[in-house]
């Protein structure tokens, strides 16, 4: 028996195989199937863990926020007074004088 004979017995064979039996079928058919469990997975995390609810009063609260930060910019030229004594460079202000 030659190798002619055997690929023609193989590719014989395989003519009558399931279409299971083939992998190729496998490779294609298993990308969608990963996207569908995927999106299952990602939907029960959605319904298992929802998120928070605002407060009541979030807005009073976002207030409250931005007059802390104000508070906070109010120490600014102090802050970079202190962080230009720790630096050799000139700030920007005072080279454009």
């Amino acid at each position: 028996m030659n190798t002619q004979d055997a690929l023609r017995n193989r590719s014989s064979n395989k003519e009558g195989q399931p279409w299971w039996m083939y992998g190729h079928v496998w490779l294609v058919i298993s990308g969608p199937l990963i996207v569908v469990v995927a999106a299952l997975v990602t939907g029960w995390i959605a319904i298992s863990h929802p998120d928070p609810v605002l407060a009541q009063d979030y807005y009073r609260q976002g207030i409250e926020i931005n007059k802390t930060l104000q508070q906070h910019n109010a120490l600014a030229p102090a802050m970079q007074a202190r962080n230009h004594a720790a630096s050799p460079l000139a700030p920007a202000s005072a080279s454009a004088k």
